[in-house]
């Protein structure tokens, strides 16, 4: 009886990310945070393993075993595995006897930018993964939620989510979404840069996941006498073929990373030069608040300061910060309903 009526409640918000996914259930918090990654026979279709497991197979699996990752650039890439991988985490996240009790109603965060095409096919993927109702919420708002920003009072509030396909600027008030802007850059266009860099100095491939523990390691947007470390890294040597190490300095990674900083700065300036003054004014007064995984880059919120001339500031959990707003929606389904409609109304 307990479980059935625990079944009842067990409503979820999703952060259905490029690089990963994470799932609020209502009373209980973040109950699950994996990589967006699914492993599957490439001969039959078959699922292998969706998540963390999967994610250890990237690069490393035989022909006939493929680990793709179904979202791109904060988007449905493929319907199928996505569905696939969304079900797993549905059912994993409840367990199956909750599961089997009771569909949760699920509201899920996309970018402010998805074609109305792209958000049909992320309520399609929920409804067929096991939920009874879908709704859509926009990650920034989600953002701006999840950090605790008062998005509901007659004040501007500045969002930058930096997740790992896109990142979400936006401007909140009272409830609604006046001015955004989503581009397609975030921690992935970072990994990619530094991938490209080594690859053009050194000679040297190295994968997405070495390129991802330099940048959480001794990536830096901005070289203090702190950060100006360097670090010992693998990988094939492109002119003998052979295994290959070698040694990187901080300011080098600097530098791989200045094309898709300086482009996430340019789209913050292109949206504070579209907000309306008095709001411009309250963001002024009480910053900018990064978000996602992105904000973590050392000393990014410094350069992000320097280059507005406004105070920024870093979201305490800034990882969780979309989960936790989608499922912090969850507790008053009319009341994302009305965020939704505002938000378009206000643009219009």
């Amino acid at each position: 009886m307990w479980s059935l009526l625990g079944g009842l409640s067990h409503d979820m918000g999703i952060d259905l990310g490029t690089a990963n996914t994470l799932v609020h259930v209502k009373g209980r918090g973040i109950v699950l945070r994996e990589p967006s990654v699914v492993a599957i026979k490439s001969d039959t279709g078959d699922v292998l393993a969706v998540g963390e497991e999967a994610k250890q197979m990237i690069g490393r699996t035989p022909g006939n075993i493929v680990a793709i990752r179904p979202m791109k650039d904060g988007v449905i890439a493929d319907f199928d595995v996505t569905q696939a991988m969304l079900k797993y985490f549905i059912r994993k996240a409840m367990g199956s006897k909750s599961f089997m009790s009771s569909r949760p109603r699920v509201v899920v965060g996309v970018p402010s930018g998805v074609t109305e095409v792209e958000k049909r096919a992320v309520i399609d993927a929920a409804q067929q993964a096991g939920a009874r109702e879908a709704y859509l919420i926009e990650e920034p708002m989600a953002a701006a939620i999840g950090a605790g920003l008062p998005v509901e009072e007659a004040t501007g509030s500045m969002v930058v989510d930096i997740g790992g396909g896109t990142t979400e600027i936006a401007v909140i008030s009272l409830g609604g979404i006046v001015t955004s802007r989503s581009i397609r850059i975030g921690g992935d266009e970072m990994d990619s840069s530094i991938v490209q860099y080594i690859k053009r100095m050194y000679n040297l491939m190295i994968g997405e996941r070495t390129a991802e523990e330099i940048k959480i390691n001794i990536g830096t947007a901005i070289v203090t006498p702190d950060t100006d470390k360097s670090m010992d890294i693998r990988g094939r040597d492109l002119v003998s073929g052979l295994p290959k190490t070698l040694t990187i300095q901080a300011k080098e990674i600097r530098d791989a990373l200045n094309e898709p900083i300086y482009k996430i700065i340019d789209a913050v300036k292109g949206t504070l030069e579209k907000t309306p003054p008095e709001l411009a004014a309250d963001v002024m007064d009480h910053g900018i608040m990064m978000t996602g995984g992105g904000a973590l880059l050392t000393n990014f919120d410094k350069l992000l300061s320097h280059e507005t001339g406004m105070p920024v500031l870093v979201s305490e959990d800034a990882l969780s910060c979309v989960g936790e707003g989608t499922g912090k929606s969850l507790e008053n389904i009319e009341l994302l309903k009305r965020v939704v409609m505002t938000s378009k109304k206000l643009r219009q």
